[in-house]
């Protein structure tokens, strides 16, 4: 198959290589793992042939996707709840301490005035033998009470907010919980759903996998060329250096696999490609696919440019990065590596311009 490109990074040698890694990633998809005994005719749990099976493991790995991204958004509220309940017990235990001074510093005063007997001031001038000596000092006093009015009124405002920040923390530990527990769910979810797809593929027999794999392989292919007998990326510039940079480094990853809550260098998922890339750029984006269709400007798919992300589906559970031409790189489902897909091969939610 030739290929086409105008842009920097052109080169027949960037569509084999993708092709080549999509097919190893099928067959190892197809092949590897598990047990290849053909289930029984008749029985429950037999497909109905290569193409139901085909059908059904592309739903689950969907829906395995959609599980990995609620996964990475739990994960992502996880480390920041993390944070800030550690921050506000700091918090905690700071106000506790200035309380504590403030209560002793009042103390201090309180035992000082009972001490003094309580006596009047008026008396206290009359019986003085040192009457301008005493003025002098009941202003002094004057003085100190009014400060420890001041630290009476600051103790209060300080126990409020100990009060409001202790009440901040139990209900960020009882969210940090539920967001445990959704994080625990989510990853069962999609260890269920891939354990179910690989026991759809053993079902095929070792023969069938292979089949399906090299269709796999084929109809990447196509869909990247978009059935043309090449690939072509067009010559529509980034639209920033940056966008070009974070491109770049998206396509140097192609045939890396897909692995769930990964962000490289070695393995991604699809949002994962998304923010190791644009991290090498020098910009730093949310962690799922959700949160990156608000990280930037939205653009027509008309207006796409080389480096915009391309979020899919209406609840936009997959990104991938717009390459030109039509032509995205992404990381497409667990079980498959990083390769080119054509932007129509998926309904498209947004663009987004960083």
């Amino acid at each position: 198959m030739a290929v086409h490109r105008r842009s920097p990074l052109s080169g027949a040698h960037v569509l084999a290589r993708a092709l080549v890694l999509t097919a190893a990633a099928t067959t190892a998809l197809g092949v590897a793992t598990g047990g290849s005994a053909q289930a029984a005719p008749g029985s429950p749990d037999a497909p109905a042939d290569r193409k139901d099976v085909k059908a059904q493991v592309e739903q689950l790995y969907d829906e395995a996707e959609q599980a990995s991204e609620r996964f990475n958004a739990a994960q992502e509220a996880q480390q920041r709840l993390q944070h800030e309940t550690g921050t506000l017990q700091e918090q905690i235990a700071v106000s506790q301490d200035e309380l504590n001074r403030l209560r002793g510093d009042l103390a201090t005063v309180a035992g000082a005035e009972y001490r003094g007997g309580g006596m009047t001031r008026t008396v206290q001038l009359m019986l003085a033998t040192d009457p301008a000596g005493y003025l002098s000092r009941a202003r002094a006093l004057d003085q100190t009470a009014e400060r420890q009015n001041e630290t009476l009124h600051e103790l209060l405002g300080r126990q409020r907010v100990l009060d409001q920040r202790r009440a901040e923390t139990t209900a960020k530990l009882a969210e940090l919980e539920q967001t445990r527990k959704a994080l625990a769910e989510s990853k069962q979810q999609i260890q269920q759903r891939l354990a179910k797809a690989q026991r759809l593929l053993n079902s095929l027999g070792a023969a069938e996998r292979a089949r399906l794999a090299a269709q796999d392989a084929r109809d990447a292919e196509r869909r990247a060329a978009r059935g043309a007998d090449r690939l072509d990326f067009g010559s529509t510039p980034a639209a920033s250096e940056r966008g070009a940079a974070a491109l770049a480094a998206a396509v140097r990853m192609v045939g890396a696999p897909y692995v769930y809550g990964s962000t490289g260098p070695k393995a991604f998922d699809c949002s994962g490609l998304m923010y190791w890339s644009w991290r090498q750029a020098g910009v730093t984006l949310p962690r799922t696919s959700q949160a990156q269709a608000y990280a930037g400007r939205r653009v027509s798919l008309s207006e796409a440019r080389p480096g915009d992300l391309v979020i899919f589906y209406r609840d936009m559970h997959h990104v991938g990065m717009y390459a030109g031409g039509g032509v995205i790189v992404h990381a497409p489902y667990p079980g498959a590596k990083v390769r080119y897909e054509s932007v129509t091969t998926m309904p498209v939610s947004g663009v987004i311009r960083l």
